[in-house]
């Protein structure tokens, strides 16, 4: 479990932690090499030391051992401890004994410890392992003497007098006598490495910063595809060629993909809606059809025997126009090839104005109409008259009671400019995308059409549709290219 929450650190942390680890293991292996090293050149240092004090001392003791002279051999073996000239201050001798032939005490530094004419191997293992050590090797070669498990090592001499071996001088060291030069360098080495990492720890830190924040800004673009895809110019891109750069360059790559896909998706969306309009449309296109010929051809035999007068002649042709209009709006819907229009008038206009006028006055709206044209246009007037019929009656919708409503038409840079504003509920954001699609609505009332069909006409008359709103101010702007030669 441990290794799993280490696992879980950021790169922020864990590289910092990862170089620490790294300073202490090498620091601990330089060190650990450095005392095994200063402990082997101490030792060599110590046993070459005490072979040279070793053959001095023997030398004097020769006549001492050979007259029998106790008091001359303690002053010669005391010599060592009273006279440490050396530089090297863990190089004195803990002990100094002298031994005969039979391996009795001669002399020594502390007769109390190693009385005189006693064997010392009958109470010291060390010198136990020494007699052993001395019976089975060669007794006139000086000899180095390490007892296990002893904190002692000895260096041992012989005595010869004249070719004749007198005894052994037995020089004993302390092992604790490296102990405090190790110790230094233990402490030298720890203040080093405690240097490094003071240097070591904010470099790592930023480097592990300036490496984690690409991988971090990464990952929280990774964590944001599960809700929605982000922007893939959005994502950070470092300026580098290594496998972090070559990572966010593929994610981008993939976000751009999932973007093309979720565009297909959406493209198919509105083709199966398309279907379906289509479906509904070819259902109940004869069922419009049939009805409006008859009214249509009513209206016609009224006007040729019913000797209508100025007032109903002018009621009858605004149904006609308007009959006519219903029946080239199914024909739009349904996509038709071609319906036959005459060019656009400001009288085509003003009869869409008769029509919202109505609904507006409902609702006591304040209605503002500006209809600016002045002479005829070479637009289908049907197309143009059912895109504006759809815009206002939105907007008369929109309205609470007391609303405003503002239609403006004119022509402007070689273009029918028609500008729809209501003062009513706002569009979401959110659903500005999915605006002209069909059946898109929020309103109880409406078949979420007539924006759908809107946008078909503006498309079929290669315009433009801006849409702009906030809360208090909904707007509809509309522009049409009008032929060069209008």
């Amino acid at each position: 479990m441990r290794f799993n929450r280490l696992d879980d650190l950021s790169l922020r942390y864990k590289i910092p932690l990862r170089v620490i680890a790294l300073v202490l293991v090498t620091a601990f292996c330089v060190t650990a090499s450095m005392v095994f090293r200063e402990y082997d050149e101490s030792r060599r240092d110590l046993v070459a030391h005490a072979a040279g004090l070793g053959r001095v001392l023997a030398d004097t003791l020769t006549a001492p051992m050979v007259h029998d002279d106790l008091w001359r051999a303690y002053e010669v073996v005391r010599t060592p401890q009273l006279h440490n000239n050396s530089d090297f201050e863990t190089l004195s001798v803990a002990s100094v004994v002298v031994l005969d032939t039979g391996f009795r005490t001669f002399v020594s530094t502390q007769p109390i410890r190693y009385p005189l004419g006693l064997n010392p191997a009958h109470k010291e293992t060390d010198f136990a392992y020494m007699q052993h050590a001395l019976a089975t090797g060669e007794a006139t070669a000086q000899r180095l003497i390490e007892p296990p498990a002893s904190d002692h090592l000895y260096v041992v001499t012989p005595i010869i007098a004249e070719g004749v071996l007198l005894g052994h001088l037995a020089l004993g060291y302390s092992r604790q006598v490296f102990a405090p030069r190790l110790r230094n360098l233990i402490a030298r080495s720890a203040l080093v490495t405690l240097l490094v990492l003071t240097v070591l720890l904010p470099l790592s830190t930023w480097w592990a910063r300036r490496l984690a924040d690409p991988l971090v800004a990464l990952a929280a673009a990774m964590d944001q595809v599960a809700e929605r895809l982000p922007d893939p110019t959005a994502v950070p891109i470092p300026s580098t060629g290594d496998e972090i750069g070559h990572l966010a360059q593929a994610f981008r790559g993939m976000l751009v993909g999932l973007h093309e896909k979720a565009q297909l998706e959406q493209h198919m969306l509105v083709a199966e809606r398309l279907a379906a309009v289509g479906r509904l449309s070819a259902g109940i296109a004869h069922e419009i059809n049939n009805p409006l010929g008859g009214m249509l051809n009513a209206l016609n035999t009224l006007r040729r025997h019913g000797a209508p007068d100025a007032l109903t002649e002018k009621t009858l042709s605004l149904l006609e126009r308007g009959l006519t209009q219903v029946r080239n709006t199914v024909a739009a819907l349904l996509v038709e090839a071609k319906v036959e229009n005459h060019p656009l008038t400001s009288q085509d206009i003003e009869d869409i104005h008769i029509l919202v006028m109505a609904a507006a006055q409902k609702k006591t709206a304040d209605f503002v109409w500006r209809n600016r044209l002045d002479a005829p246009l070479p637009l289908p007037s049907t197309l143009v008259r059912q895109v504006l019929l759809n815009l206002l009656l939105n907007a008369v919708q929109a309205i609470d009671a007391s609303g405003r409503v503002e239609c403006d038409t004119h022509v402007e840079n070689q273009r029918l400019v028609i500008l729809v504003e209501n003062d009513g509920k706002h569009i979401p954001a959110d659903h500005l995308p999915y605006l002209f699609e069909p059946f898109a609505t929020e309103r109880s009332e409406g078949s979420g059409l007539g924006l759908w069909v809107t946008y078909q006409i503006v498309q079929q008359l290669q315009g433009s549709v801006e849409v702009d709103s906030q809360p208090g101010l909904t707007r509809f702007v509309i522009e049409l290219p009008l032929p060069e030669s209008a």
